[in-house]
């Protein structure tokens, strides 16, 4: 590997602030998940269902989000953009924690639908600020401080949770929050072409493997919101065409004429992943939580991420690609010996082996769908990507909360492992029946 085009680079004053500056706006959400899992089942007395509720809405709400606020930046400017960002985010969760139960709801959703943008941003000026190789490589090096915050900041919100109290941590999350927002709207990095130091945004395909390439940078822990702006589906500065396409069935059936039988495996794939991503770190925080040791989460979440990110090399490194049918499957038979873990130490060592496979069966999965979907389709197809992704994850929290509830921390690791290795099985049969059909025919 050619280390020195790292360092060529990170001389680039911009891209070395903008860096830095991705990594603080990030800091705060890298810690809000375990903070509220904690605040939901410590300070409210509830269970791990009620937390992954909690979960799934935040989720949903920055899914539903994330095209609302990329609109905004390319219309109004990144500054104006991040307004409502901002004082939503000080303001509802210095609110949200002081609430019953039931109104907490209202305010995660709320909470999700202004969440700072910070993802996006990062994404997109990187985009304009590179060109040609240098984007991947600017990539590569967003990726790896996104994996740095994420092995770090669940720590810190362990810390804030057992040592001062959840309310004050999450409070303090919307504010830190907050000020990462102003900091950005400070720095005011280059969000599309025709911005001072921006060169030409990449293509729409271009534009929709960068996403998918953000995605797999963020797993296990960054995975809803880097997912959402796969959602969104577009460029920097480009604005889509509208499509009606309920309008008439065969005008319906040519916009989805890109989703043959094969994506719709990979689409797949991308929902379970997200479903076991979404369970295991659930199943994590209520194994040491039950076991009175939540102080150590910060050590698990550390291993976990840091396999991720060993997996993501190695795979990266491979010459032939892996189906992420089988990626699945061995991340959900792997997820669940988790659940027989009963202590810190044990738990850790048992999250490497599936955080090995996190960033690979993302990374397979938007490569499978580059492969598959031409390319004037594909940023449409990775925004679909996107969404099955968004859907896994809003379902994996609740899902391993109701099965833990009912069982115990093993349930959940159990439920989400299993489901993965339905759907990992259930694939690789469909496409072997699709196989024997289309030689049969010929």
């Amino acid at each position: 590997m050619n280390f020195a085009v790292y360092r060529e680079l990170l001389r680039i004053v911009p891209v070395r602030r903008l860096l830095i500056v991705g990594m603080i706006a990030r800091f705060p959400h890298s810690a809000a998940g375990v903070l509220l899992t904690l605040h939901v089942v410590q300070t409210l007395d509830r269970g791990y269902a009620a937390a992954g509720a909690v979960a799934a809405l935040v989720t949903i709400g920055i899914a539903i989000g994330a095209p609302w606020r990329g609109r905004r930046i390319d219309s109004a400017g990144l500054r104006k953009a991040l307004v409502p960002s901002i004082i939503a985010e000080a303001l509802i969760w210095s609110i949200a924690p002081r609430l019953p139960y039931e109104w907490l709801l209202v305010a995660a959703l709320v909470g999700g639908l202004f969440t700072l943008p910070a993802f996006s941003v990062v994404r997109q000026s990187l985009g304009v600020l590179v060109s040609g190789d240098s984007r991947r490589t600017a990539f590569t090096l967003d990726a790896i401080s996104t994996e740095v915050i994420f092995m770090v900041g669940p720590a810190v919100g362990v810390v804030l949770a057992t040592q001062v109290s959840t309310v004050f941590g999450l409070t303090l999350i919307g504010f830190a929050t907050a000020l990462a927002g102003l900091f950005l709207m400070w720095f005011n990095p280059p969000t599309r072409s025709g911005q001072p130091g921006a060169l030409p945004a990449p293509t729409p395909s271009e534009d929709g493997v960068l996403a998918a390439e953000a995605v797999v940078a963020s797993a296990p822990g960054g995975v809803a919101e880097a997912g959402a702006e796969l959602v969104a589906g577009r460029v920097p500065g480009q604005r889509r065409a509208r499509r009606f396409p309920l309008a008439v069935g065969g005008k319906l059936r040519s916009s989805f004429a890109w989703l043959t039988v094969p994506v719709a495996v990979v689409m797949m794939v991308a929902a379970g992943a997200g479903l076991v991503l979404a369970g295991t770190e659930v199943g994590i925080v209520a194994t040491l939580e039950q076991g009175g040791k939540a102080g150590e989460l910060g050590l698990v979440f550390f291993a976990w991420c840091a396999a991720s990110v060993v997996g993501g090399l190695v795979y990266g490194a491979l010459r032939r690609p892996v189906s992420p049918l089988l990626l699945l499957l061995g991340m959900g038979v792997l997820t669940v010996p988790m659940g027989f873990a009963q202590d810190t130490l044990a738990l850790s060592l048992l999250s490497i082996l599936p955080g090995l496979l996190c960033a690979p069966v993302l990374s397979a999965a938007s490569e499978k769908v580059a492969d598959l979907v031409t390319e004037d389709r594909r940023g449409e197809a990775m925004g679909w990507y996107g969404s099955a992704l968004t859907s896994g994850v809003a379902m994996g929290a609740p899902l391993a909360g109701v099965l833990i509830d009912v069982t115990g921390p093993w349930g959940g690791f159990t439920a989400v492992g299993v489901v993965a290795g339905v759907l990992g099985v259930g694939g690789i049969a469909a496409q072997k029946v699709r196989r024997r059909r289309v030689l049969n025919s010929r």
